[in-house]
């Protein structure tokens, strides 16, 4: 591992350490990964790894916790065909700013700000610390295929999105996938490994699977589930300053991950998501 990782490595580990508001698998959540999914790209196929939702149980009390609500609110401001402009209100602009009023006072973002100014890679006045971090993940651009801006770091990764109505892209967070299958809009398929992957483990914390949303499809999709909004936040954002490779190993708890980050014009965050690549012992 070289050298930068293995810091990096370290950081995330503090992060980890750190995720207060992270949920415990099966006693704040519980999942159900059934079978594995099929290689089909179809939505009506028959190689449906999972004939049940994903989730079998979620404490719902904890949405309540203030940047868990501050997230939440922040779903249902985006239209989701890549393509279409989006108009931002300045009631969502207003959410988008509590959002980040309530992760920065968290361990987590403390953590990741106190790094990164050190690093000389982000101001140390709160105020513009966060103008940076709207700047990455809220500011709109435009994505293929479109004209105006449609598009923004926050809502490819964390609300999802669709390419020509039949696609699904970004998607990879798992409060999302859970309000969105309890709507009845996700299948969930099954989970998805490859020769070289570990195999899924419903008690811990990163999955790769593949569901469709709406009318569209998620071939292979990865998520970390049970961690806290400002826990992904704060991860993806130190990736994303941190690293100038678009692609960043990482050891942390039982995990070595793969944490996929591309830049969009270097200013804003086009991609992020975890990749995992074996279970550690902790140690």
């Amino acid at each position: 591992m070289i050298e930068g990782d293995r810091e990096l490595s370290a950081m995330v580990q503090e992060l980890w350490d750190n995720d207060v508001n992270r949920l415990k698998p099966g006693k704040d959540y519980r999942i159900s990964l059934q079978g594995k999914a099929g290689n089909s790209m179809g939505i009506n196929d028959n190689s449906d790894g999972a004939g049940y939702p994903l989730f079998t149980f979620v404490d719902e009390n904890i949405f309540k916790k203030e940047t868990f609500l501050a997230f939440i609110s922040l779903l249902d401001n985006y239209e989701s065909d890549t393509g279409e402009p989006e108009i931002v209100t300045p009631e969502e602009v207003a959410e988008n700013h509590k959002f980040l009023d309530s992760i920065v006072q968290t361990p987590t973002m403390k953590i990741a700000h106190k790094y990164l100014v050190e690093k000389h890679l982000s101001p140390q006045d709160e105020t513009q610390f966060k103008e940076q971090l709207y700047r990455i993940w809220f500011e709109l651009y435009t994505r293929r295929g479109s004209s105006r801006p449609d598009s923004s770091g926050f809502e490819h990764v964390f609300v999802g999105e669709t390419r020509g109505g039949r696609t699904v892209i970004g998607f990879h967070n798992w409060i999302q996938l859970y309000l969105q299958e309890k709507l009845g809009h996700i299948d969930y398929k099954g989970y998805s490994v490859n020769a070289n992957s570990p195999q899924p483990d419903e008690n811990k914390h990163i999955l790769a699977l593949q569901f469709s949303w709406k009318n569209g499809i998620k071939p292979k999709g990865s998520i970390f589930i049970g961690v806290s909004p400002e826990f992904e936040f704060a991860l993806y954002t130190l990736c994303f300053l941190s690293s100038p490779n678009e692609r960043v190993r990482v050891q942390f708890s039982f995990y070595e991950v793969e944490i996929v980050c591309h830049h969009y014009n270097q200013k804003h965050i086009g991609t992020t998501y975890p990749v995992l690549l074996k279970y550690n012992k902790h140690k």
